[in-house]
């Protein structure tokens, strides 16, 4: 399964699963990432951390941990 942390620049990619427990999966859906949104890659970082994308009409930065929950497909 792939998840946000492995899309390419540029990529459209919707959300098929958030993994994570408690307050962390929480933040990420209170952050408009809930299953079935496209998620666009923007940017990401020299260094892999943060990515940047566009959710819902608004950018976003998450760090790696955080888009390793995500499930995209």
């Amino acid at each position: 399964m792939a998840t946000l942390r492995d899309a390419k620049i540029g990529a459209v990619v919707t959300v098929k699963k958030l993994n994570g427990e408690g307050a962390v999966k929480r933040r990420i859906m209170d952050m408009g990432i809930t299953k079935g949104t496209e998620v666009f890659v923007r940017k990401v970082a020299p260094l892999g951390d943060p990515i940047e994308v566009t959710v819902r009409g608004y950018e976003l930065s998450l760090r790696k941990q955080a888009a390793e929950m995500i499930i995209v497909g």
